[in-house]
């Protein structure tokens, strides 16, 4: 029976939660969930599976700094916890960390088809799902990428230009040298490489924020801090499938 306490759920498996941060109860698929390890540290738990009592936050790096210059990690938790300096920085490389190992299943899958004269035929005959540039790529390079995508797909169902990656993290995700451009054809790797991607962009500057129901009312400020309106199995809408 449940007992109406979401202290006593397991907070890992709510469809919504409260941002410490905005003080919104959102989708879990647009928040970071962090928990405080055996040694008192505040640890991100991207893949939402780690034990103990989760708090909450908006996945972007703007929200995370909010909710650590108010202190309000501490307080949703109700203990010490201790917040590392470079926790920000730690959690960006982690979320760049899992896109580049997708790409590099992507690869051993198939779907990767690096080169810029074939990622050109790869747009020509429309069998690219996304296209990628390392981000020191040359701005020549960009445009003829964006001007061949545009004439082959006629903005319909076009494929998207990747650029958050340097042309060295590309070298070791795909094993080889050199990788300016790449095309990524269909499948469930590059599906879930892209979805990495929207979560690293979202949480970099908040772009390609998820497709959500819009975030409930703000909450009382002494409401408490770990509410949860619907619980069931974990969600894959919008980014969640991005920490998985």
């Amino acid at each position: 029976m449940r007992t109406g306490r979401t202290e006593d759920a397991d907070d890992r498996q709510a469809r919504e939660r409260l941002c410490v941060a905005t003080r919104l109860v959102q989708p879990v698929g647009t928040l970071l969930r962090l928990v405080v390890s055996p040694d008192g540290v505040l640890t991100p738990d991207l893949k939402r599976s780690l034990p103990g009592r989760g708090v909450w936050v908006t996945a972007t790096r703007a929200a995370f700094t909010e909710a650590v210059r108010k202190k309000a990690f501490v307080r949703s938790l109700k203990h010490p916890a201790e917040v590392p300096a470079d926790l920000a920085d730690t959690i960006d490389r982690l979320l760049e960390r899992a896109a580049l190992d997708m790409l590099g299943l992507a690869n051993k899958a198939g779907l990767v088809i690096p080169g810029y004269a074939k990622v050109m035929d790869a747009i020509e005959s429309r069998r690219a799902a996304a296209v990628i540039q390392a981000r020191d790529g040359a701005e020549d390079g960009l445009r003829k990428l964006a001007q061949a995508v545009r004439r082959a797909y006629l903005e319909k169902n076009a494929p998207s230009i990747v650029m958050n990656f340097d042309s060295a993290h590309l070298d070791l995700a795909l094993g080889r040298s050199n990788v300016i451009h790449a095309a990524l054809c269909a499948g469930p790797a590059a599906t879930g490489f892209l979805d990495r991607v929207a979560a690293l962009t979202f949480w970099r500057d908040g772009g390609l924020a998820p497709a959500q129901p819009q975030p409930s009312q703000e909450v009382p400020p002494h409401a408490d801090d770990e509410p949860s309106t619907q619980d069931a199995g974990p969600s894959r809408d919008g980014v969640i499938g991005i920490f998985e």
